[in-house]
């Protein structure tokens, strides 16, 4: 098992008859929903799904960068349950910190059992689309992730980032088009999600996660 590439720290790959990606288990010996753990010599990894994480399908689909690093303060925006969260929480380590919002009290529950084993993650109950009313629980942040699938998906990445993304932040946008228009084609409504972001932010690159995700894209954004 090696390191898949030095833009890509803290995730693994092993290679058989398709390409599986690793993260190294934070909380050994513990899954958090059902992945595979992999063992080699005193290290325990954790299998990525990328048919259950848009961060692992877009690096499956060879995004060029990701902007997430070790160590690194994490708002993630939609965590719902917590699959990519927990994936992202292996990746910053004990010394990262991630601030894993959801609106939706049903999910809030298993965020906050997972963060009881995992302490870099504190559960934030909030709506993404009002960032000004959760600053007091939030600080500044090097990676912004969204995940968030109703209208004004931009928007709401946007708004967020100018809030909390420090200068020069790496953000991770996902878009489920059928949320944004379900009147327009995907095609469509990705490139009317980049020229919104083009005027805000640098986009640094772009992948459609077809077949992994139907109808959903991901934008590698930097803050200028």
């Amino acid at each position: 098992m090696k390191l898949l590439n030095n833009k890509f720290p803290g995730i693994y790959y092993e290679k058989r008859k398709r390409m599986r990606l690793y993260t190294k288990n934070l909380t050994p010996g513990e899954k958090v929903y059902g992945e595979r753990l992999k063992r080699k010599k005193d290290e325990e990894y954790r299998e990525w799904d990328p048919r259950r994480s848009k961060l692992a399908a877009a690096i499956l689909k060879r995004i060029s960068q990701v902007g997430l690093n070790v160590n690194d303060s994490v708002l993630y925006l939609g965590a719902s349950t917590g699959t990519t969260v927990s994936h992202i929480s292996d990746i910053v380590g004990d010394k990262g910190f991630i601030f894993a919002l959801d609106f939706a009290p049903r999910v809030m529950r298993d965020l906050v059992f997972l963060s009881e084993k995992r302490k870099n993650i504190a559960p934030v109950l909030a709506d993404a689309t009002q960032p000004r009313k959760f600053l007091h629980l939030v600080s500044e942040v090097d990676f912004l992730y969204q995940d968030v699938a109703q209208k004004n998906q931009a928007e709401i990445f946007i708004k967020n980032a100018s809030t909390f993304l420090k200068p020069g932040g790496f953000a991770f946008l996902c878009v489920k088009s059928r949320s944004e228009d379900v009147t327009k084609s995907p095609k469509k409504v990705y490139s009317k999600v980049r020229d919104k972001l083009e005027k805000e932010m640098i986009v640094a690159d772009f992948r459609i996660l077809d077949p992994y995700e139907k109808d959903h894209c991901v934008f590698i954004c930097k803050k200028k």
